[in-house]
């Protein structure tokens, strides 16, 4: 495989090829003479050439099986442009497909398409599905901040609950159609799912890279497969090639609140028999657009953030929708679920009225199901329980052509009538909050809870007190200030963002704040894409510079922009553990010395902040007691919140006469109640 002495690769780069830890390259680079020397970055974060590494790691035998895929990533980097790189892998997806076809990008430069025949080699050598979807993944991943995906979870959730709620089998196949599809993540969703014959993949696309890229990603998805794939690249709203579809199913994940979709043009357009949309309210239009496609019977299920359900200027499209039965249900879904992951999302439910043995009368309600409470407190990062998610709304959903079945709790059926009001508000925990009081399983779960932290509390409680404190003896100390002139770490400052607020289709970084920190520690803003702002990434320590929200800790998952007076500081993993840094900087004397003045809004000054000097070995000493002391912290704070919680549930229900033995039923060994 050719590659170029001008791109240039990061130690966490060569880490990955390599497959080991960047400390351990670190370690390569001090005791091997013939390491490859830096041709660029910093003396903190150095760049070498690919090539020379290649020939390095090859002669001293440090390749991994992975180690050729990811040869070929810094080459899509260095071409520079997310558009050209997304469409080298589209074009090398084809050729590692039908080696002899001829180039269908003549537009690539001289270096994308001799990347296209490497990476077309390579695919063919070791799988082409895996090699795509190796490089397609890391495209997603380095472009995240532009880019708005469907998670393949969700994907498959909204596919599997329009299938299972259309009427009718159509024309003996399945037809499904995506006007925003993005890389196809949708459309796979649904080819996975669907097993049947005379499968048909329709999409559009206005974006020349993500529509190749999803024409890519269905040719793999469906291969071996009698099914059509065709993806347009096009805006759908302006011009739509479809003219005249009748899909059995639409799934669509819109791009939000753009000002710009049309309202001029599309005026006087007959998709929007349910009124003009506002132009303020673009996602009303798409799902007119969507209707259109519908077959009788068919459904669409889109997403769509949570003001649609309540904005003044949409209420009689939205009363339309519920007065001709097409919009069915509206599910809440908990934050984390996609893009922007700090908001709870909703999926709306819309099915076209089916004809002849299937036709029946009008729909008189709409089904309003709140997955709210389905989310993993604290863990946003990690998105909602999937698992559980998926049976709740799947469980409602199928209740939804049985008047008299029961729902989950949760899952309401409310009646146009009341439904059709000034507001015509179809936010679901409006309806469903009277229904909130915990059930015996959930009570139980959370005694458990309580139960195994309280264990863990104990375990750490003897570790702690036994690990052997001796009175403090003066040690040599370096402030935060000297490290970062020695190049032990470097420090980025936060501050006020010129452009806070991201729109959602651009998956702008979350924005940390000292007012987040305390409230609950939860980004609460979205820092717009190329905005100049410090970031911390995974492995950072986090400082809070104001005496009353000091704190410290080493950030883990995604990176978040920070607001002021909040830092990041990150190590030279050889010089400092990030561990043994962040207990270091947290001591309360360590804010308090460093605090400009006496009152709880003073500024602590990053840069005096005390670290104590130690050797390697008894750093990773430290650090292991700083970790356990802040898992012990945590523990108490959520022991606290569940205990708090039960004492006001268990009241509750005292208060109500549901004490079993007040009835004369005492709990038998062996049963429970609840």
């Amino acid at each position: 495989m050719s590659t170029t002495n001008a791109v240039p690769v990061s130690l966490a780069e060569i880490a990955r090829i390599a497959g080991v830890g960047r400390a351990a390259v670190s370690n390569w680079r001090r005791r091997h003479d013939s390491f490859p020397s830096r041709i660029g970055g910093t003396d903190v974060s150095p760049q070498f050439s690919l090539s020379e590494v290649e020939q390095w790691l090859r002669s001293n035998g440090k390749l991994t099986d992975a180690g050729a895929r990811e040869f070929l990533w810094p080459r899509f980097e260095a071409l520079g442009s997310r558009d050209e790189s997304g469409l080298t892998i589209a074009e090398a997806a084809r050729r590692m497909r039908s080696p002899r076809a001829r180039s269908a990008a003549p537009e690539l430069s001289a270096e994308a398409k001799s990347l296209v025949g490497d990476a077309a080699r390579l695919g063919r050598n070791e799988g082409p599905r895996q090699t795509f979807e190796f490089l397609l993944q890391r495209w997603l991943d380095t472009h995240v901040r532009q880019l708005s995906t469907t998670p393949t979870q969700l994907a498959t959730l909204m596919a599997r609950i329009a299938l299972d709620s259309r009427i009718g089998e159509g024309d003996g196949g399945l037809t499904v159609f995506d006007p925003a599809c993005g890389t196809g993540h949708l459309a796979a969703a649904a080819a996975q799912e669907y097993d049947g014959p005379g499968l048909a993949l329709l999409g559009c696309e206005r974006d020349p890279a993500l529509a190749a890229l999803a024409s890519a990603r269905l040719e793999f998805a469906t291969e071996g497969r009698d099914v059509r794939t065709e993806i347009a690249t096009v805006d759908a709203l302006r011009d739509d090639p479809f003219t005249g579809l009748r899909a059995d199913i639409a799934l669509c994940n819109p791009p939000f609140n753009e000002r710009d979709w049309g309202y001029e043009e599309l005026a006087t357009d007959q998709r929007w028999t349910h009124g003009l949309p506002p132009r303020t309210e673009p996602e009303l239009a798409w799902v007119q657009h969507l209707l259109t496609h519908l077959r009788p019977g068919g459904t669409a299920v889109i997403v769509l953030p949570p003001a649609v359900a309540s904005r003044k200027a949409g209420r009689r499209i939205r009363g339309s929708l519920l007065r001709t039965g097409l919009l069915r249900a509206v599910v809440a879904l908990p934050p984390g679920c996609a893009q922007p992951h700090s908001v709870s999302l909703q999926l709306w439910l819309l099915r076209a009225a089916p004809e002849g043995p299937h036709a029946g009368p009008s729909a008189q309600d709409a089904l309003l199901v709140d997955a709210t409470r389905l989310g993993k407190p604290g863990t946003r990062e990690q998105g909602p329980d999937w698992d559980a998610l998926t049976r709740f709304v799947r469980s409602a959903v199928s209740e939804l052509d049985r008047p008299g079945g029961e729902l989950p709790e949760g899952a309401v059926r409310v009646s146009l009538l009341d439904l059709l009001d000034d507001e015509v508000d179809l936010t679901p925990g409006r309806y469903t909050a009277s229904g909130s009081e915990p059930s015996g399983v959930e009570l139980a779960a959370s005694w458990d809870e309580l139960a195994g932290s309280l264990n863990e509390l104990g375990d750490l409680t003897k570790y702690l007190s036994k690990i052997g404190l001796m009175a403090a003896e003066p040690r040599t100390t370096a402030t935060v200030g000297d490290l970062v002139k020695a190049g032990a770490l470097t420090l980025l400052a936060g501050q006020q963002p010129s452009d806070t607020t991201a729109r959602p289709q651009e998956a702008g970084v979350p924005l940390l704040t000292v007012a987040d920190l305390l409230m609950d520690g939860t980004p609460g803003g979205l820092l717009a894409p190329g905005a100049a702002q410090a970031v911390a990434e995974e492995g950072d320590v986090v400082v809070a510079g104001v005496v009353r929200a000091f704190r410290a800790w080493v950030h883990q998952g995604p990176p978040i922009a920070l607001g002021p007076q909040l830092y990041a500081l990150r190590v030279t993993p050889e010089m400092l553990d990030a561990d043994f840094l962040a207990g270091c900087l947290r001591a309360p004397a360590n804010g308090r010395q460093a605090g400009t003045h006496a009152s709880s809004s003073s500024r602590v000054d990053i840069r005096r902040l005390q670290v104590l000097q130690l050797p390697a070995e008894e750093q990773a000493m430290y650090a292991d007691a700083f970790r356990r002391l802040a898992a012990f912290e945590a523990l108490l704070a959520r022991a606290e919140s569940l205990g708090k919680g039960l004492v006001a549930d268990v009241g509750d229900r005292l208060a109500a006469g549901g004490l079993a033995t007040a009835l004369g039923r005492s709990p038998m060994p062996g049963r429970t109640h609840d």
